[in-house]
């Protein structure tokens, strides 16, 4: 049971979509977002440079802990297009 399990979860961490948002209209980035549930995305900084990030479709794409935070990516049509990534969620009551 055990190894079905993790052969499952090692199948699907390898079919994530990888795509870059340079040559996409912000409509088609997040409906490859949507389609996918997740996706690695290379996308411009403001400054010019290169970043990559992990995107989902909503929080049931997140891991145990992190919830859903809205930014915003370049696309080829739009300097802000809105997305979703995870992000570990912060309690306010932290009393570490």
């Amino acid at each position: 049971m055990f190894v079905a399990i993790a052969v499952l979860l090692t199948t699907e961490a390898q079919a994530i979509s990888r795509f870059s948002s340079d040559r996409m209209s912000c409509a088609q980035v997040q409906q490859r977002i949507v389609s996918n549930g997740a996706a690695i995305v290379s996308y411009t900084s403001a400054r010019g440079n290169p970043l990559y990030d992990r995107f989902v479709r909503n929080a049931q794409f997140c891991q145990g802990g992190e919830v859903t935070e809205s930014v915003s990516i370049r696309a080829a049509d739009t300097k802000s297009c809105p997305v979703l990534r995870c992000q570990e969620y912060e309690s306010q009551f932290d009393f570490r």
